[in-house]
């Protein structure tokens, strides 16, 4: 498989906007789950969002439903989150994952096992 590549990321005031973007160029995930991770200093990687192959379903971590929107363009071979209402807490690096059967990270019922190298967000007070 091709990693995935993330970008997007950037510094922020609470409140504010950001799109991130997954892209995997050369290889397909239309077929994958896909999901986004996020990962503060000193705290535990957990699942932020997915969304499945078609685009049908998606699922939010409670912490951010409402705030956040993933969607996807298989044609593009494209994964994206659109964060509003940003606030502090939600600094630290975002992961792009793909589905992989025995992954070493599940969230919300699936194992992810493809990742990213991450792109950082930082929101201000």
């Amino acid at each position: 498989q091709v990693q995935p590549v993330e970008s997007g990321g950037g510094s922020v005031q609470a409140g504010g906007s950001l799109r991130l973007s997954c892209a995997a160029s050369r290889y397909s995930y239309s077929s994958n789950v896909m999901g986004w991770f996020r990962q503060a200093p000193g705290k535990e990687r957990e699942g932020v969002a997915t969304i499945t192959p078609g685009g049908s379903r998606t699922n939010y971590a409670d912490s951010v439903r409402g705030r956040f929107t993933i969607s996807r363009d298989n044609a593009k071979n494209s994964v994206y989150l659109q964060m509003n209402s940003l606030k502090p807490e939600d600094t630290a690096m975002y992961y792009c994952a793909a589905e992989k059967y025995g992954g070493t990270w599940r969230a919300f019922g699936v194992s992810f096992g493809i990742w990213g190298q991450g792109t950082q967000v930082t929101v201000s007070s």
